[in-house]
């Protein structure tokens, strides 16, 4: 947690950009890709089936900078359920 009682997600991240995210993890919902925005993940799924390349599996540097940020996500929630049962 940071001074203010807001949950830290660490650096590398835009402004807002880890509580965006971090409203999908605790949703149990799947972290939209670039282009991606606005379908739900059966659409995107059978867009993928159609042969489509969604712009998130193309590029492997991006791929790995949201990688990255979403696991600097994963990381704070988790430590913020553990820091709740002790």
């Amino acid at each position: 947690p940071s001074a203010e009682g807001k949950l830290s997600y660490g650096g590398a991240l835009l402004p807002g950009e880890g509580e965006a995210i971090a409203a999908y993890v605790q949703a149990g919902k799947r972290i939209p890709r670039r282009g991606e925005v606005g379908m739900n993940a059966d659409e995107i799924e059978h867009f993928e089936q159609l042969g489509y390349v969604m712009s998130g599996s193309r590029h492997k540097r991006m791929n790995a900078i949201r990688i990255r940020k979403e696991n600097q996500v994963y990381s704070a929630e988790e430590k913020s359920a553990l820091a709740m049962f002790n």
